[in-house]
Parts: structure tokens; sequence; C-alpha cells
């Protein structure tokens, strides 16, 4: 069975999109609570073995480190992935989040949507989720690296990584990127076009 790391995804509760559906979910974490597999920071994937996932999702977990962080985060991504692996990024789009708070005349502490845990300001997508913040007293959680499509494609590019597939939409920025050569099948499961950006 393949396998999936899931990383800094808080809880095992928190389903994975439905495309790792057949992969085997372990969950890599820095806080304990969620009884993740691993309890590691991002920052310290390349001590872990070499080469044991097929894929890598890292959902809103990149923009918690500063930026001189982000290269040794992607370095350890690129360590314990399979040489036909990828891994599949995700973070807030400041791009789109700059031109919706411009057009609609908004400010930073304008109410951007609301979430099942309520209200989501502007400045909540710039730096972290202040309510959570706030509750758990923890400055981890605090976003410290914005990114746009272009930022992000450069990172990952510089890490190694041979090929990627860059998709914006719904505030957020999609990447997947390929350790060796684009696998059909993962072509075909996340619906890439041949090729790649």
């Amino acid at each position: 069975m393949k396998k999936v790391l899931n990383v800094g995804g808080g809880s095992k509760s928190i389903a994975l999109p439905p495309q790792y559906a057949a992969f085997e979910h372990l969950l890599l974490d820095i806080d304990p609570k969620g009884q993740p597999d691993i309890v590691c920071d991002a920052r310290q994937l390349s001590g872990l073995p070499a080469a044991q996932f097929d894929a890598v999702y890292c959902s809103h977990n990149l923009e918690h480190y500063y930026r001189h962080d982000v290269p040794q985060v992607l370095a350890g991504i690129l360590h314990v992935m399979k040489d036909g692996g990828f891994v599949q990024i995700r973070v807030p789009d400041l791009t789109e989040l700059m031109r919706v708070t411009v057009s609609q005349g908004l400010d930073v502490d304008d109410v951007l949507y609301t979430s099942p845990a309520g209200p989501v300001m502007i400045l909540d997508v710039l730096y972290g989720h202040s309510p959570t913040i706030e509750r758990s007293g923890e400055e981890f959680f605090a976003h410290k690296t914005g990114f746009t499509q272009k930022s992000l494609s450069n990172a990952v590019a510089r890490a190694g990584f041979s090929s990627m597939f860059c998709m914006t939409g719904n505030l957020e920025i999609n990447l997947i990127a390929f350790k060796g050569k684009p696998d059909s099948e993962v072509r075909a499961l996340f619906g890439l076009p041949e090729g790649n950006v």
C-alpha cells in the first residue's frame, strides 16, 4: 500500500482529500495532543529515514515557518519522499487575498468569510486565525511567511523538485510537485495536464 505523510495535519480526524483514500495515512505533527504517528517539527524531516513515503501532504502548514526555514522544510519533504513520489502543498494565496481586499474596499480587520470556526478576518489569513492563537497561547500557530503562486513555485524549484503544477482558487494556492518524472497515475488522480509548469 502507498503511504502519505500528512505534515502538520493536527489530527487524523481531519480528513485528507479523497485522492488519498487508497494511501496509508501517517500523521506528523509538532503537537502530541493530536496523537500523530511521528512527533516532529517539519524542519527536522531530514532526520527521518529517507525515501519512505509515496506522497507528502502539507496543507496550510508551510506558512507557519519563517521564510528562512522554508528551504529546510522543503528539503526535508524531498528527503522523505520515494523517487517517484510527489508533494501537495496548500497555502493561503496572498495575491488573491489582496485583490479581494482592494476590490471590495475592505480593511485588514474586516470579515473576509465565515467558517465553521466563526468569522475569519483578513488579518487572520495574513497572520493566522487569531482566536485560535489567542486560545492556545502558542505563537507557532501564527503565520510567519506569505506566498504568491510565483514565490511558492520558486521556493519549490530551488528545493530541487523536478516538475510542478500550480493551481489557485478559494483564496489558496494548491501546488503538486514531483521528486522525479511526473507519474501518469498521479496526473490522472489530480486531473493534471501533460507537461509541467
